[in-house]
């Protein structure tokens, strides 16, 4: 299961409508995978949607320290292919960090996103919440 960024504010906040699901998903999840553009984004999203940031930064810190979550740190040929995927789909309104993740997935063989986002299942992809 990839871990995007809607889904973990999701589990992050408690006041989010889809919390409770998004705990139990991550919670019993096997897999998990999330990459660097994601926690830029939610550390970029939660801040701007007034979160602390003591507690934003924890949560991260504590995402890259889980053994549970594999962390990709995009490079220069991820970051590339995800600019091919974005130049192919000119009709979407994807995000940098959207097909980063679609690039990744493809690659592992990932089904399932812990995600809100719509985009997800335009490319196909199981949208958890």
């Amino acid at each position: 299961m990839l871990l995007d960024t809607s889904g973990l504010l999701c589990y992050l906040h408690q006041n989010e409508l889809q919390h409770q699901e998004a705990v139990r998903l991550l919670n019993s999840a096997k897999k998990t995978l999330t990459h660097s553009y994601v926690l830029a984004e939610l550390i970029a999203l939660a801040l701007i949607r007034r979160f602390p940031r003591p507690a934003v930064l924890v949560f991260v810190m504590d995402l890259l320290d889980n053994p549970d979550i594999e962390t990709v740190w995009v490079d220069e040929q991820l970051h590339r292919e995800a600019m091919k995927l974005l130049i192919d789909r000119q009709d979407k309104t994807y995000s940098l960090c959207d097909a980063v993740s679609f690039v990744l997935m493809r690659q592992r063989g990932m089904t399932e996103a812990l995600t809100t986002d719509r985009h997800f299942e335009q490319e196909g992809f199981v949208k958890l919440l």
